[in-house]
């Protein structure tokens, strides 16, 4: 393409898209998925998304009017071509790829609302909108763009009870492109199926029965259907569901025939598809995933694996192949897999949920009464709890300190391949409690596993020294090794120990290291305050030991470097030793 002559280059604001005729505007739409290709390609992110929206985004800012009119897009991982359309298109030039966040943010732009990063918020947020217009007697359109199956999530359906019950303007677009992260589930994609083959004609209507006006677009792909639709809808009086069949990854067949793959996806060949880097060796997926097969076949009680939505995160698929019926994905639910669980738990099943870090939280009421008050005996998984480059919506740094903050439920910390076997093992026999445990997040390590038994805390000795203690949590056991190794230039020989267990303490190994340590270090992969550290300190608190905690700051970090941040938290060997240099000569 002769970039001399895009269409892109005369759009800089959502008013020079009104300027524009169909056939500019179609061709608009293949220089936008040219651009969002050539950025994913190179630097990863949500392709299918936003490829399927396109021709949705460049009719909305064609008929209406932003920011007067109010688009809140869910998840708002399909915000790219949005943001080329208003004034962030330099964030898709090479060079410049850190320039823009992956989802919506106010302080970016005024088009944007609010920053969103998980899903099944948008209809509640555009409520709020639409209410603080009314009660301004202000003017405008407010629309909640929803779809990648949010809507399968418990607030989306207090937001349609809520926004239809409205008695003024409410434009809620299903974004039907048959797709959550993975394929859907559950019976609200059953009726969306039915409307969609009555071409919405179907007296079983979900939206028609919560209260909303309705139409149906079956090709959300085509810019003169979708323009057409928007200006019937613009200034309506009324909530009403634009219920719009699109196709997921159109444009790039790639990501068309593989709709999960490319839902987001790491950085890629464009002429191929295939991912410019593979993993090599050995995963804790893999080994989950081949303890999970040999229990499903071999266990006396039930084993199940539940899951919300996020199979590919876990490597999932291959269990849900041989054990179709020992696997449940609940879809973008993360509330209903926690209870469904502790019921399933409670009827002699064992199930294992696999949850990320920073979608767990979602479920915090959940674990805390449908779960842990009842002490059922799931186990949970947690995947992605670390300090990372991700954007501040996509955190894996507070689960240790919301689930250590709940009774009843056990965290443990595998270091090992070893620990995370014996751990399973001991979680699925056990029946007193909940039980999660924690996947690290730096690669496979090998050891002797802490225990077999893990209903009482036991740390685990790694070498034994003296003045300096290193406790190092989980996926840090690396780092403590790499500082105790740096502490041998000081002449200081440090015990190295493996926790284990992130709830509980091991008091009689605390008390053993005052005899002949004057410090203790804590490690932990995640947010210090409320984490595993701050217990540690507490338990020294009224003694003469020293104890210093390495981990995160409570804060969001938004795409910083990983690298910066272990810089920022001291989590460098050299950074350990200066600041333990320090207490110790004090």
């Amino acid at each position: 393409m002769n970039t001399a002559l895009r269409v892109l280059d005369k759009i800089n604001r959502p008013a020079d898209v009104k300027q524009l005729n169909l056939e500019e505007m179609t061709q608009l739409a293949s220089e936008m998925r040219q651009m969002i290709l050539q950025k994913d390609s190179q630097f990863g992110g949500h392709v299918g998304p936003n490829l399927g929206v396109t021709e949705l985004t460049i009719a909305f800012h064609y008929v209406f009017d932003s920011p007067k009119d109010k688009i809140v897009w869910d998840v708002s991982h399909q915000s790219y071509g949005h943001k080329l359309l208003t004034g962030r298109k330099n964030g898709f030039e090479e060079g410049h790829y850190h320039e823009v966040t992956g989802y919506s943010n106010q302080h970016e732009s005024e088009h944007d609302f609010f920053t969103v990063g998980h899903t099944s918020t948008s209809i509640s947020l555009a409520v709020g909108l639409a209410k603080a217009r009314d009660l301004k007697k202000e003017s405008g359109n407010i629309m909640a763009f929803i779809g990648d199956g949010s809507l399968s999530g418990g607030l989306a359906f207090e937001g349609l009870n809520n926004g239809g019950a409205l008695k003024s303007n409410l434009i809620v677009l299903v974004n039907d492109n048959e797709m959550s992260i993975d394929e859907n589930h559950g019976s609200l994609y059953r009726n969306l199926a039915e409307l969609r083959q009555s071409n919405g004609q179907s007296e079983n209507n979900l939206f028609k029965a919560m209260g909303f006006d309705y139409r149906y677009v079956e090709n959300g792909n085509d810019l003169e259907t979708v323009i057409d639709l928007f200006k019937e809808v613009k200034d309506i009086s009324h909530p009403i569901v634009l219920h719009v069949h699109t196709e997921k990854g159109h444009g790039y067949q790639p990501a068309v025939d593989n709709k999960m793959k490319y839902h987001w996806h790491a950085p890629f060949d464009l002429e191929t598809g295939e991912a410019k880097s593979v993993a090599n060796g050995e995963s804790f997926n893999q080994i989950i995933m081949e303890y999970m097969d040999n229990k499903a076949q071999t266990s006396t009680q039930p084993i199940v694996a539940v899951n919300a939505a996020i199979p590919g995160m876990f490597g999932l698929k291959e269990f849900q192949k041989k054990h179709p019926d020992h696997y449940f994905d609940v879809g973008i639910a993360e509330q209903h897999s926690i209870t469904f669980a502790s019921a399933l738990a409670s009827q002699g099943v064992r199930p294992v949920v696999f949850q990320s870090s920073t979608f767990l939280q979602r479920a915090y009421d959940q674990l805390s009464h449908d779960l842990a008050i009842n002490e059922n005996p799931a186990v949970i998984l947690v995947g992605g709890g670390t300090i990372s480059a991700s954007d501040r919506t996509h955190q894996g740094t507070f689960d240790i300190p919301y689930l250590s903050s709940i009774p009843n439920i056990k965290y443990l910390a595998p270091a090992t391949k070893e620990d995370m076997i014996s751990m399973l093992d001991w979680a699925l026999a056990q029946t007193a409690q909940p039980v999660a445990i924690r996947i690290p997040a730096h690669g496979v390590q090998h050891g002797e596993a802490i225990a077999k038994d893990y209903s009482q805390p036991a740390y685990q000795l790694l070498a034994q020294g003296e003045k300096v203690a290193i406790l190092a949590l989980g996926g840090f056991l690396e780092l403590g090794k790499q500082a105790a190794e740096a502490f041998k230039s000081e002449g200081i020989n440090a015990t190295l120990i493996n926790p284990g267990t992130i709830t509980e303490l091991d008091e009689s190994t605390l008390d053993a290291l005052k005899e002949n340590h004057q410090l203790v270090l804590t490690f932990e992969d995640g947010s210090l305050s409320g984490g595993f550290g701050e217990k540690i300190s507490r338990f020294y608190g009224n003694t003469s030991m020293n104890v210093l905690n390495f981990g995160a700051n409570k804060e969001f970090t938004d795409s910083v470097p990983a690298a910066e941040l272990y810089q920022r938290y001291h989590l460098t060997p050299k950074q350990i030793i200066e600041d333990s240099l320090a207490v110790l000569n004090q």
